[in-house]
Parts: C-alpha cells; structure tokens; sequence
C-alpha cells in the first residue's frame, strides 16, 4: 500500500493530520488523529487503541458486555489500514485526511469477533459459497437541525442558508428546498467524490428540514456498508462547519416521519444477471421476502438499536407489520417498479441510525436463509397495510430478549455476540432511565 500513501501525499502535500478510525457497534467512527508524519508507520504497523471500541454505547462508554474492557484488562486492538481508503476531510478545518481501519487482535492478527465489519464479512462469504450474490445499494434519511437549542424546548429545523428563515412545512420532493440547501448539498457531493462514496441523488422528504441520500448499487455489501457509514460521518461533518447540526436519530419529532435506513438488494449469478429478473425470479424472490420476513422480529434490535428508534415505527409510511408488496410504501418489503436487469427488493425496516454493517448483516443472512430453505412469503398487500401480518415487537427491552434468544440468527452471527450486543443496549438503556426526563416533570411532578 506504499504507492496509496505516496499517490496521497502527492495530491495532498498539505495535509497536517490523519484521522484513523473503525466504526462501531453503533456505526460510529472510533480511533485516533494522529500527525500526517506518521502516516508510513500506520500503514507499516498499524494504529493501537482499545479493542472494546467496536462494543461501545453512542456515548463512547463501555459497558463491560462480554467482559470486553473489564474482566481482560482493556487491552488493545490494531488497527489495520483498509485499502483504498484514504482519503482527504473536506470539511475538516485543519488539512485532513482519513483512513478507515479494520481492528484486529494484537496477538494473532485476527479479526475480532465482536467487530460489525467482520460478522458481515462472514456473512457476504456465505451467500456467495452457495451460489447467492448480492447487489445492495442504501439509502439514508436526516434531518438538519439548529444546534443552537433549549434542552427544555423541541428541536428546531435548521434555518435555511438561502433566506435565513425557519422551515415551517414539509417540502416533500420540493426542487425548492433543494434550492434553498443548495450550497449544503453541493458541499456534500463535493466531499463524497472526495472520500470516493457512491453518492447519486438527493431528494427533501416529507419531513420539515428532512432529506434523503441515496447511495449507488454495488456488487460488494461490506464496501456499501463502509459508505453508508462514512456518508452519516460526512453529512454531520459538512452541516457542523455550515452553521447547522445533521441528524440521523430515528425519531426526532414527535409529530414529523422519521429517518430510516432503507436497503435495496438484488440477488446476481456468478457472471452479475440479475437473478430476480431471469426466469423462476420470482419464486426466488419471494424466498428472499420469506426469509426477511422469518428473520424480522427476532431481528428489531438491530435495526432499531436505541429507545428512540422504536418510535419511528408509528411515523408515516414506516413499516409496523411483515407485509410485503409491489410499488407500496407502507411495506415492510417493497418491489419497486423495475425492468429485469433492476429487480430488486427494498427493505424498509431499520432506523437511520442503526449499525450499516450489523443491518446489512441480517438482512443477507434473511435472505440466504429463506432462499436455501426455500420458505414460502404471504401474499403480497395491494394496499395500505392495516396490520395483516403480526405486528412489531413493542420496545427496545422486547427485541433486546427476542434477539439473544433467536435460535434462527445465531446461525449467521454469533450467539456470543448476541448476548454481547443485548447486555450493551441493556445497559444503555439503563443508564438512560438513571436520568429524570423532562417531559417526566409535566406528568408527574
């Protein structure tokens, strides 16, 4: 990777910082920034920092789960250069740049098991042993907030760069509000095709100061999922240094739709034909929707990780049931109109703030399992879903047990890092009842 640094070096001669992180449990961004002298040695060595860092809470606490950072010391992990990503920080006020790493065990080398990186890599392996191939691309929505706020008061949206006024109503698919955040979105492409992320439209949703990127399809859901993750990091980067705050929380407001993480995947031979498209696609394809929809509800703590993301599921146009269907929204599992070469299905479930890794993760492990078992999906809605299948589980503490005793996932990720998972949300949860809420004082004080 000598020819990576020296080509970057070059492009950048004044780069003065190296930002060196993994991302987390949480898809967050953990490690070092360490002086561009030291680029070489990084690559050659690798960056040292702890190893629990993959198994910590939003607010960068652990929490002992598993025993990692507690019962073994709080050793370290080494973080290894991943190729081809380093990169320039546009939004960095100092000359920066970055590279994303892989954490590994100091002693073997190893990957680490309770890293989201490696379960999906493991995962990614699995579906193309057996002859399955996905194609993914993400799509992540967010909304632009004003950082300046009253902890006792409601979020504001952020107030627009054009007018200097407060966003009042929803603007969905308005080419205004892209106009009116156009000097923001332009700073987001520019730093996309900076850091290589596949970003291709943006779109304002139905949410006031809320939008959409999507990101473009890919024959390799690992890097996908590095990019989802490395978008949410850009979009809270370009909005900070623009005077505003982006958030990418599930449920901010209480009376406005929520952000989620939506997944489009198709299913490919070796050669790339789409496999939904060709002929029996679509007996196949409703193997893929039957092992989303077996997998589902064991699965909602993944992709609603935190206490807030299970409100979204009372926003509009978010799935509350197992239903899937042909060109609709309310779904859980919707195909969108395509021709063959396109066919794909687009999983709406997870919240925007959910682990891009862990999410893409079982929603492969979904499909591998409902197409070797070749299971059998409902009959698709033709409408407005009104709670034709079982519903959500209710709450992070429910899907938090339904998870670490699924019998069904810990086939593609592992029992120990089940239980690892659910003892952390537990005690984040934990720590966030400790604290009196302020809405708390208006009911019961």
């Amino acid at each position: 990777m000598t020819n990576e640094i020296e080509t970057f070096l070059r492009a950048h001669p004044g780069i003065e910082w190296i930002d060196a992180f993994m991302f987390d449990v949480n898809g967050l961004a953990r490690g070092k920034r360490v002086p561009v002298a030291e680029l070489r040695q990084v690559y050659a060595a690798g960056v040292q920092f702890s190893a629990c860092a993959a198994l910590l809470d939003t607010r960068g606490l652990g929490h002992g789960a598993a025993g990692l950072g507690t019962q073994d010391g709080d050793p370290d992990g080494n973080g290894w250069p991943i190729p081809e990503t380093l990169r320039r920080v546009p939004w960095a006020l100092r000359p920066t740049g970055q590279v994303q790493l892989e954490l590994r065990d100091v002693t073997n080398n190893d990957p680490l098991w309770w890293d989201p990186r490696a379960i999906l890599a493991d995962v990614v392996s699995r579906c193309r042993a057996d002859g399955i191939y996905p194609t993914v691309a993400c799509e992540l929505e967010f909304y632009l907030i004003d950082p300046h706020r009253d902890p006792h008061a409601p979020l504001a949206p952020a107030a627009s760069p054009l007018t200097g006024r407060t966003p009042r109503a929803a603007a969905n698919l308005s080419l205004t509000a892209l106009d009116e955040y156009a000097v923001f979105l332009a700073a987001l492409q520019e730093a996309a095709l900076a850091q290589n992320i596949p970003a291709s439209s943006a779109v304002a949703e139905y949410g006031v100061g809320q939008f959409e990127i999507n990101l473009q399809h890919l024959p390799d859901p690992v890097k996908a999922a590095d990019h989802a993750a490395l978008l949410r990091r850009l979009v809270k980067g370009v909005a900070q240094v623009q005077g505003m705050e982006a958030t990418f929380m599930p449920k901010p407001f209480p009376d406005q739709p929520g952000n989620g993480f939506h997944i489009h995947v198709s299913i490919t031979d070796a050669a790339g034909t789409n496999r939904f498209g060709a002929p029996g696609g679509d007996e196949l394809l409703r193997h893929a929707i039957a092992g989303m929809q077996a997998f589902t509800l064991d699965s909602l703590a993944i992709f609603a990780p935190h206490f807030n993301a299970h409100r979204r599921y009372q926003s509009v146009f978010v799935p509350r049931t197992l239903d899937w269907g042909y060109n609709n929204r309310s779904v859980a599992f919707r195909i969108p109109v395509a021709d063959a070469t396109a066919r794909r299905i687009e999983h709406r479930v997870a919240g925007a703030d959910a682990s891009p890794h862990l999410v893409m993760a079982v929603v492969l492990a979904a499909i591998h399992h409902g197409i070797t078992q070749k299971l059998a999906a409902s009959e698709p809605v033709t409408s407005r879903v009104q709670g034709v299948l079982p519903p959500f589980a209710a709450g992070l503490l429910h899907s938090l047990d339904r998870l670490e005793q699924s019998a069904s996932l810990s086939r593609y990720i592992p029992e120990r890092y089940l239980r690892a998972y659910a003892e952390l949300k537990r005690s984040e949860y934990a720590a966030l009842m400790e604290r009196v809420l302020p809405c708390e004082l208006d009911f019961y004080l």
